[in-house]
């Protein structure tokens, strides 16, 4: 089929499909299977003339959405995996239907909405005026804008532009303790070097940086450039790294500090500024994930920064069609995309409908929800609680008494895919102390505890 412009008087058929397809999604959540296993798509070639819009809405019903997880669910625990509210989702169709390119000011008011989205983002987690950023993909694309200003920053200290120049002859060394994986990722995109940092010491059974380890480290390198990456929430046992501590070391050695707080920021709605997060302020460069315990539809993250003009250093390329004349630099000179999505809308709006108090109120039940499955599984006589449970992830394994390793991450491995193939709840992998484990993150708005009852009843029917 062809489009034409008179294709938009048949709006409602599109708007009925729409409302058909998404109602029975959403209705049929919770008698989905959390995760779809085994999915299959038919290879053909691409067709010539393509096809009629019902025949194309026959293929989505027949072979894409009967394949499709649960993952927006109140039982899809893998990974940190929020759920869109119902303002988050009304917002994404909005996204679509305005489909506003946010790259620079001038024709829209969008750039203003993602200014004020981010402003607010700051007063939700009690972070001073200083701190400015852009709205990302997610966690990556924000721990890659931190290697990048963190880059900057030191050649800005020995005289390069590494933007223009490269990063030939830049000494720097890095230091961190359980970097996340989009953030190794992020040192190699930047040219900084997957394998190029400095491993500090973790606390014994712990994934927290040995701040005394650091100092040590720190004060025996002569880089001329110094950055520390630390952890507020890492992946697997939810610890967070003693900012107070790393903000002191780093001032004293003129470093640049960047905290992944992809979801564990969030920790500061409940705990506020005197908790695990203390001083996290005084960090230069913040990660935070908006589709993990924000509840907002992927894509989305804010990178927060006390030196923006750092990003305008890194990613402005001028060019006479997008010249900007506001003064202000614009969205596509402080990140990767120069053409970029409306996502902020659904930040924004869902800032302005659910406020402060709204978000805690679901940080806070997950919180609590989360302990109630952990303390049964730590009195429970099959399986093993690993770690204590801090805020919403769960590390545990079957009982293993009087196996051995092998034996014991078996059965592990076993029961996890078991779990995840019964369906009702979908989870992941973890690796602990040398030990395969079961890792449980519940991050969504929608989870309560009837989800808790249900694992528990998955959890009993499964064990050995």
């Amino acid at each position: 089929m062809q489009p034409t412009k008179k294709d938009w008087n048949n709006l409602d058929q599109y708007l009925d499909i729409f409302n058909s397809i998404t109602e029975k999604f959403i209705t049929d959540l919770d008698s989905e299977k959390a995760g779809k296993l085994e999915t299959h798509l038919e290879q053909r070639p691409l067709s010539e003339n393509g096809i009629e819009l019902e025949q194309c809405v026959d293929e989505l019903k027949d072979n894409i959405i009967p394949q499709l997880s649960a993952a927006r669910g109140s039982r899809f625990w893998a990974f940190v995996t929020g759920g869109a509210t119902p303002i988050a989702t009304l917002a994404d169709w909005l996204v679509t239907t305005f489909d506003q390119n946010v790259h620079k000011d001038g024709d829209s008011v969008a750039t203003k909405v993602e200014r004020q989205a981010i402003r607010w983002m700051c007063e939700l987690f009690d972070l001073p005026n200083s701190f400015d950023g852009i709205m990302t993909t997610g966690g990556t694309g924000c721990n890659f804008l931190g290697a990048t200003c963190a880059r900057q920053f030191a050649g800005n200290k020995q005289g390069i532009d590494v933007a223009k120049e490269g990063v030939y002859n830049l000494d720097i060394e890095i230091f961190s303790t359980s970097p996340h994986s989009s953030m190794i990722k992020s040192l190699g995109m930047s040219g900084l070097g997957q394998k190029q940092f400095t491993l500090v010491n973790a606390i014994k059974g712990t994934e927290m940086m040995d701040v005394a380890h650091l100092e040590l480290l720190m004060g025996e390198s002569d880089a001329k450039a110094k950055v520390v990456i630390a952890s507020a929430g890492t992946v697997t046992a939810t610890d967070f790294d003693d900012l107070s501590a790393i903000t002191t070391i780093c001032k004293t050695e003129g470093a640049w500090l960047h905290v992944d707080g992809a979801f564990g920021l969030f920790e500061r709605l409940v705990n506020g500024t005197e908790g695990y997060t203390k001083d996290i302020e005084l960090a230069d460069s913040i990660t935070v994930d908006c589709h993990k315990w924000l509840n907002v539809p992927y894509d989305c993250g804010v990178f927060l920064t006390r030196h923006s003009y750092l990003l305008e250093e890194s990613f402005d390329v001028p060019a006479r069609y997008l010249a900007n004349e506001t003064g202000i630099a614009d969205f596509m000179s402080l990140g990767v995309e120069n053409s970029r999505r409306f996502r902020a809308l659904p930040v924004w709006l869902t800032l302005l409908a659910y406020g402060k108090s709204g978000v805690r109120q679901w940080v806070e039940n997950d919180i609590n929800i989360t302990k109630l499955l952990a303390d049964w599984i730590d009195k429970s006589n099959d399986f093993e609680l690993l770690y204590p449970c801090k805020l919403n992830v769960i590390l545990f394994r079957p009982n293993c008494n009087e196996l051995s390793d092998e034996e014991a991450d078996a059965k592990t491995i076993r029961l996890m895919n078991n779990i995840n193939q019964d369906g009702r709840l979908f989870i992941s992998p973890g690796h602990w102390q040398g030990q395969e484990v079961i890792r449980v993150a519940l991050s969504n708005w929608q989870t309560d505890e009837s989800d808790i009852q249900v694992a528990i009843d998955v959890l009993s029917s499964l064990k050995e």
